[in-house]
């Protein structure tokens, strides 16, 4: 019945109404609905997985300043798996930026250093290639590749990246060190902290901008990750979204995080989501069927249909710059 008024429009109404009885204005009233309508889409959402989930999400008030949306026990230390790949890549552009490297430095992919799981270097199958510092970095945040986080480690070894880390104040997030001094185990972090290294990324102050710049566009390219938070996007859309997904199990379950920033599509930073969940079900389901991923998909949908504007201060503006993305154009070759 296309005349008819549905429940949602009718209560949506008789809250104006009470709204407009006590002198709130509409623009109010629809700047307080946005975090409301996401934090009770991640709560029945998490009801509905189960599991144990660590979560921050954050979104840019009319200052520019963020304030947090969803707390979830958003200091708990917890392993990071492919997410803390973004910490790697940050201790190696740090190194970039105090000229100990450079994004055209050369190492060869050996044989013996290959590892198979997500990315691209195990499906070679013949290995010697000489690649750039950049071309492992772009696998690595990419495609998550596993091989590429070797990589770093043979340019960075596992204690200065933890010393980089420190030094930037980052306390929990660590990689663990092995035998090998230039390999570890992907280590730890918090929502909290993952927060705050997005939103230092976001506007430019991690690294130096041109290498904050160089992160954001591996993190919001189009042939990266998109079964979760991105799912339910057009292209347009998912261009305005830096994700980082990461997936394994512990002694507690299965573990599905995903992490990252949205952008305006004038490309200001508005939003940061650092969402961590572990004892889940559904073992070696890594695909965009598991509960948790089909509940990232659903949260990543409400949280961009209801950001924030941007801010028009010229404070706002000086503090959050802009980082545009090119639109995605098909290529047939030529």
């Amino acid at each position: 019945m296309s005349t008819s008024m549905s429940r949602r429009s009718a209560l949506g109404l008789g809250a104006a109404a009470a709204v407009a009885g006590v002198g709130v204005s509409a623009p109010a009233q629809a700047a307080a609905a946005g975090p409301a309508s996401i934090k009770r889409v991640y709560e029945k959402e998490k009801a509905k997985v189960g599991g144990l989930w660590h979560t921050h999400i954050a979104a840019v008030d009319a200052t520019g300043a963020l304030k947090p949306i969803v707390e979830d026990d958003a200091d708990h230390v917890t392993f990071g798996y492919s997410v803390q790949k973004l910490a790697v890549a940050t201790a190696v552009m740090d190194k970039i930026d105090r000229g100990q490297l450079t994004l055209g430095t050369k190492l060869d992919l050996q044989g013996d250093i290959i590892l198979g799981g997500s990315g691209i270097y195990f499906l070679h199958g013949v290995y010697g290639d000489e690649i750039t510092v950049a071309n492992f970095l772009t696998a690595m945040l990419l495609v998550s590749d596993n091989t590429a986080v070797r990589m770093c480690g043979r340019l960075v070894p596992a204690l200065e990246v933890n010393e980089i880390l420190a030094a930037k104040g980052f306390v929990h997030t660590r990689v663990i060190p092995v035998a090998n001094p230039n390999r570890f185990f992907l280590g730890t972090t918090t929502p909290r902290e993952m927060h705050d290294l997005l939103w230092r990324l976001a506007t430019k102050t991690l690294l130096k901008p041109e290498s904050c710049e160089f992160l954001l566009r591996l993190t919001r390219g189009l042939s990266g990750y998109h079964d979760g938070v991105r799912r339910v996007m057009s292209s347009l859309e998912r261009e305005r979204v830096a994700s980082k997904y990461g997936a394994d199990f512990n002694d507690l379950g299965e573990s599905r995080h995903e992490v990252g920033i949205m952008f305006s599509p004038e490309g200001v930073p508005l939003l940061t989501y650092a969402m961590f969940a572990e004892g889940l079900g559904d073992p070696e389901n890594y695909g965009a069927t598991h509960p948790a991923v089909q509940a990232h998909a659903k949260i990543g949908r409400v949280m961009l249909d209801n950001l924030p504007a941007a801010p028009t201060s010229v404070k706002a503006r000086t503090a959050l710059p802009r980082t545009p993305q090119k639109p995605f154009r098909p290529v047939s070759g030529g």
